[in-house]
């Protein structure tokens, strides 16, 4: 008696969005090499996807156009909230960095810091940058 195949599906929902069975890899990651019109080799060479899984996920974008675009759009609207969020907060935390005061054991270091970045400026000034 044959054992009995059991279907596996190639494109599954986890907490991460539609991912490719199997990776870590999101229809969204696809979608970004896809509108920066990457070739298909490309995209399978820089994530490192087989020909089925490529095929499969190209599929399902083409099938589910329209629900899929949808989420595209919201994960970029999240991950431009997320970055805004994190650019505000490590602002805030180097504005108070800057504030301190330096310790004074570092006095030496910090000249020496000072003349390199003096020298690579006058580099850049000479070079007409």
């Amino acid at each position: 008696m044959m054992p009995a195949k059991t279907y596996q599906p190639t494109i599954i929902r986890t907490e991460r969005g539609l991912t490719i069975s199997g990776t870590r890899i999101t229809l969204y990651d696809i979608m970004d090499y896809l509108k920066a019109q990457y070739p298909q080799k490309l995209i399978c060479e820089k994530l490192g996807l087989n020909h089925n899984q490529i095929s499969s996920a190209l599929a399902y974008i083409e099938t589910h156009s329209v629900e899929l675009e949808a989420e595209y759009q919201q994960c970029l609207q999240t991950a431009v909230e997320i970055r805004q969020y994190w650019e505000d907060r490590n602002r805030e935390q180097f504005a108070k960095i800057a504030a301190m005061p330096p310790k004074p054991n570092q006095e030496a270091l910090r000249a020496k810091l000072k003349a390199w970045k003096m020298r690579i400026e006058c580099r850049g000034e000479a070079f007409g940058r």
